[in-house]
């Protein structure tokens, strides 16, 4: 495995604001993440999607300024920026030459301390609008867009943290109002609930003193609530929707509980989910696609969350017009070896050097680095991690792998959602 030496420096702001540097002379460049700890598990029943909304409210304006400017003084300067919000945390970046890094910083500073000065009822009201025709597009009206909703209501019980998506309801949105707004902001978006991570061609000292004189003048809010504990153990059985629908094929999505990130047992699973389905070496691939041809993508992957359990995924889609029963019945009989069998020498250590191969291909980029910087400051309080991951999983053992495949791979183990095409579409009849 590849050794990493990330320079890395941090300080804490007396506001309670965690800050990480990493210096990189190699381009004139920096790229700027500010982490909020907050994400959908943190939402209450019938408040759900107030992370998400926030993700777009952040951009409308603040105290000082105006709707729309966030993005366009920053692209005024060669910026490239955007906001996500997940399960476990909403982040805001953006890379630029490093002579706009004092604007970027600025602007993060002035919507942390001043948002709810621009977030009125009207902008309330259109920012609701625009969330709910973002799950139309990309949700609703996709094919198979609603596979992942399906799936985690499914796989954790309704009152799970992780049981319903970061876009939320929109009934709930839908009954959320203003003063609600705004106590979500209070509850989770201050310096001490944050991180910023900056990497590029910056010192640290330099940089440390650019963001004590930005956000160091922002009050910390009460400590935030402990975000929930959703630990939960595998299944114990199947859970299956079937689902018929506008898709042009059937497919078969499977999801499963494993081990909370970080653990030795998650490293165990992304090798494990790897070399079931993860690339062109695969078990998934070379039988289903290759030699049998039941499938035309196969696709296995592991979701990491904090709270207590992860998510891993298992994609199968069968070929326009074909029954989804043979692909199903091949997968089973394939990961039922995999699981009496256990995987080989080689089929582990091929999956290291794919994950590997993907790590450094997220760490190559400043915005990929400072994204998962930032992950760590919130999530373990050590960045130092981004420089030991690799060892970490170069440590995992076959036995370790055959371990959890064992445990958490099982069919019996798996929520799965059945999608096939509509009765009577001329693009997915299924044969006899």
């Amino acid at each position: 495995m590849t050794r990493l030496s990330y320079p890395i420096a941090t300080t804490t702001l007396a506001n309670g604001l965690r800050v990480v540097v990493s210096t990189d002379r190699n381009v004139p460049a920096a790229s700027l993440q500010v982490r909020y700890d907050v994400g959908s598990r943190d939402e209450q029943p019938g408040r759900t999607g107030f992370a998400h909304l926030f993700e777009h409210l952040m951009f409308q304006g603040s105290g000082h300024v105006e709707s729309g400017e966030h993005f366009g003084a920053l692209q005024a300067v060669g910026a490239v920026l955007n906001g996500t919000t997940s399960f476990d945390r909403t982040n805001y970046y953006e890379t630029l030459p490093g002579g706009g890094l004092d604007l970027a910083l600025w602007l993060e500073a002035d919507r942390m301390a001043t948002l709810l000065d621009a977030v009125t009822q009207t902008n309330l009201d259109t920012q609701r609008d625009v969330v709910k025709e973002e799950k139309r597009q990309s949700y609703d009206n996709q094919p198979y867009g609603t596979w992942l909703e399906r799936c985690f209501r499914l796989l954790f019980p309704a009152e799970h943290p992780y049981a319903h998506l970061p876009i939320g309801s929109m009934a709930d949105l839908d009954a959320a109002t203003l003063d609600d707004v705004h106590a979500f902001f209070h509850r989770y978006y201050g310096p001490n609930n944050a991180a910023v991570a900056i990497v590029g061609d910056v010192e640290p000292a330099d940089a440390f003193e650019r963001v004590e004189r930005y956000f160091g003048g922002i009050p910390a809010i009460p400590e935030p609530p402990a975000p929930p504990d959703g630990t939960v153990g595998p299944l114990a059985g199947p859970v299956v929707e079937d689902v018929d629908d506008d898709v042009p094929a059937a497919a078969a999505y499977r999801v499963m509980r494993l081990p909370a990130d970080p653990s030795p047992g998650l490293n165990a699973a992304h090798l494990a989910l790897e070399l079931l389905g993860g690339g062109s070496s695969s078990r998934l691939h070379r039988r289903l696609l290759r030699h049998e041809q039941l499938a035309t993508a196969v696709y296995a992957g592991v979701i990491g969350l904090r709270g207590g359990v992860s998510v891993g995924q298992v994609v199968l889609q069968a070929h326009e017009g074909a029954p989804l029963e043979p692909l199903e019945t091949a997968a089973d009989d394939e990961i039922s070896r995999l699981i009496d069998d256990g995987p080989t020498e080689a089929e582990v250590a091929t999956a290291k050097a794919q994950v590997e191969h993907g790590y450094l291909r997220h760490l190559a980029t400043y915005a990929g680095r400072a994204d998962e910087l930032a992950k760590l400051v919130l999530g373990t309080g050590d960045p130092g991690r981004i420089n030991r991951w690799l060892q970490e999983m170069d440590e995992v053992g076959v036995d370790d792998v055959s371990d959890l495949i064992r445990t958490h791979l099982g069919v019996d183990r798996c929520a799965v959602v059945r999608f096939r095409p509509r009765p009577g579409d001329l693009a997915g009849k299924e044969s006899a």
